[in-house]
């Protein structure tokens, strides 16, 4: 199959995840989260991301953003949210079904601001509002924007000041730490929820709830089985996180590099006077994995074609598509991809 630039859930696993896999496959072992695997990967979430971490594990990104939400809000409690928010866009209203309100704010690049907090304060204490009680932030956001450190501590420093709580969605925080020159620790600050992906990093389907308070922890676990995220087997979870987390060259980090550079690669390659003379201009900063590029239709219909990667129409002809690499991109997938746009654009 053509290399698809879709989205990185369309890439493959990673073979040392496949290892990974293979060595816990052997025997019986506790269910529901007793086994040493899982509790190997307690102690390696806890040591990279300190301040007492606990974590429980589930198999989907939206299910551990609604679980973590769910601890930290009371039913109809309000979720302050960028309007491209993952929990806004792409989650089948999957909020409201678990008693969440989402408040959301207009953005320019993805990312919230204080500002945005502060408007939403306001409405604490009104009876005729939902009551904003968490702050929800993605790392890097769906626009492919990353928050730097500074830009997490401003954030949480102003919802907590409003009584709110923090979640990070970190579907790809090891894109953010990379692209920032920092660990997972510092990429995510002191947040209280983490959403800790994996499988738009090379996993198979393994993602994380990551807690940073006694009340937190308890309620998060309490929630595990009745949000539907609490699988039977957690070993084949734990093992594809574990596998990612651990080593001093980790797997993360590895897997993240590469999907950031190409993605770099491409963004550098369509920056060209030559390029920018066909209508081809990349239309929001490039900090991770994914780019957006407006181009003319008949370059993104062919892009589409060719390469899996699928835009949305203007009214002047032209269509803004998103190009998404993944940890197995090569230089030679994003040099097709550049040949593609040039000669259409």
């Amino acid at each position: 199959m053509t290399h698809s630039f879709a989205s990185d859930n369309t890439a493959p696993v990673h073979p040392e995840i496949l290892a990974a896999l293979a060595a816990v496959n052997e025997g019986h072992s506790p269910a529901y989260g007793s086994d040493p695997t899982t509790a190997a990967l307690a102690e390696r979430v806890a040591a990279t991301f300190e301040r007492g971490a606990r974590t429980v594990v589930v198999p989907t990104g939206t299910g551990a953003n609604i679980l973590a939400l769910n601890a930290a809000a009371p039913y109809g409690g309000g979720v302050v949210v960028a309007d491209v928010a993952h929990v806004v866009a792409d989650e089948a209203g999957a909020p409201a079904r678990h008693g969440l309100t989402v408040l959301t704010c207009p953005t320019v690049d993805g990312r919230l601001t204080p500002d945005a907090i502060t408007r939403w304060a306001r409405d604490t204490g009104n009876i005729h509002h939902a009551q904003p009680v968490v702050v929800s932030i993605t790392q890097a956001t769906e626009l492919g924007t990353v928050y730097s450190p500074d830009d997490v501590a401003r954030l949480v420093e102003s919802a907590h000041a409003a009584g709110m709580l923090v979640h990070m969605d970190g579907a790809r925080i090891a894109n953010a730490a990379v692209h920032l020159g920092v660990g997972l620790r510092e990429a995510v600050g002191d947040v209280d929820l983490l959403s800790l992906g994996g499988t738009k990093n090379g996993g198979m389907g393994a993602e994380a709830v990551v807690t940073f308070s006694d009340d937190l922890a308890s309620a998060v676990r309490h929630l595990h089985k009745p949000n539907l995220q609490l699988a039977s087997k957690q070993r084949y979870l734990s093992a594809q996180l574990l596998a990612l987390l651990d080593g001093d060259a980790p797997l993360w980090e590895r897997c993240a590099t590469s999907a950031n550079a190409r993605a770099a690669e491409i963004a550098a390659g369509l920056a060209t006077p030559e390029t920018a003379a066909t209508g081809v201009a990349v239309v929001a900063p490039v900090e991770a994995n994914l780019l957006f590029v407006r181009m003319p239709q008949a370059a993104a219909d062919r892009v589409a074609r060719e390469h899996q990667a699928f835009g949305t129409p203007h009214d002047d002809g032209t269509a803004t598509v998103r190009i998404v690499c993944s940890w197995d991109t090569t230089p030679a997938d994003a040099s097709a991809l550049l040949a593609t746009i040039r000669e259409e654009g």
